[in-house]
């Protein structure tokens, strides 16, 4: 049933998933934000397992769409994607977290950033001091960034979490991450000169572009929906942007 999916994945990505929609009602001034009707709720076959996809967007003044997606095949993988997309009056970075496991396993890949938008790839200076004065975590095993994962800042996040003490300490930075995130939106100044608009534009741009070449992400999609519908849901779905 459509809504009771995180009930059924791994506890962190439940306990993730609660703790995002948490701090965006506490932080931010949601409304829904208009999903194709046909995108909400997905359920397909991937070489013979059911895989659903539940999908929770909303928007703000300050955000043009907050994603919250999960997603489960049957065989026990399970997967939590969230992004924030800043309307391109504000410049500010695209928040993103993933995890990635199973209930039996635990979670293989877990990851979290402020990601810059600017062509230098620098932070916002108050980002830039906020997260530098944070203790760094430390984990057991980090993980490698893609060969495409430039669009990340120097405070990415990527690791996998190895003890129920590592799993919480991710679910802290997360929370920090984006409560921080929200705090400053939340007293942003809207951008007003159609150059800096551009500029913003194009960082995302550039964000979402590289995000799409996340072979893993499509490989799963094309095997389960055909590669006609895994286009549309990259470009419609997960990584839509507004056009330069």
């Amino acid at each position: 049933m459509e809504g009771s999916l995180r009930s059924r994945q791994h506890p962190l990505i439940c306990r993730l998933a609660d703790t995002i929609e948490d701090v965006w009602r506490q932080n931010l001034d949601l409304s829904p934000y208009s999903v194709p009707e046909d995108l909400g709720y997905i359920e397909g076959s991937l070489e013979g397992e059911r895989l659903t996809i539940e999908n929770h967007c909303y928007q703000t003044p300050q955000f043009r769409k907050l994603h919250l997606e999960l997603a489960q095949v049957s065989n026990g993988l399970d997967i939590l994607h969230c992004v924030m997309f800043p309307k391109p009056e504000f410049a500010l970075p695209i928040f993103g977290t993933d995890l990635v496991g199973t209930l039996r396993g635990g979670i293989s890949a877990a990851i979290a950033d402020l990601s810059p938008i600017r062509s230098d790839r620098t932070l916002p200076d108050r980002y830039q001091q906020e997260l530098a004065a944070l203790t760094k975590p430390q984990f057991s095993q980090p993980r490698d960034l893609p060969e495409w994962g430039n669009i990340f800042s120097d405070f990415c996040l990527f690791v996998r979490p190895a003890s129920d003490q590592e799993e919480d300490q991710f679910l802290d930075r997360v929370r920090t991450f984006l409560t921080l995130h929200c705090q400053i939106a939340s007293s942003a100044t809207p951008l007003t000169t159609p150059l800096d608009i551009h500029d913003v534009l194009v960082g995302q741009q550039n964000y979402c572009t590289k995000q799409q070449q996340n072979d893993k992400t499509r490989r799963v999609l094309e095997k389960a929906f055909g590669s006609e519908w895994a286009d549309r849901y990259m470009n419609t779905m997960l990584f839509d942007y507004v056009a330069v």
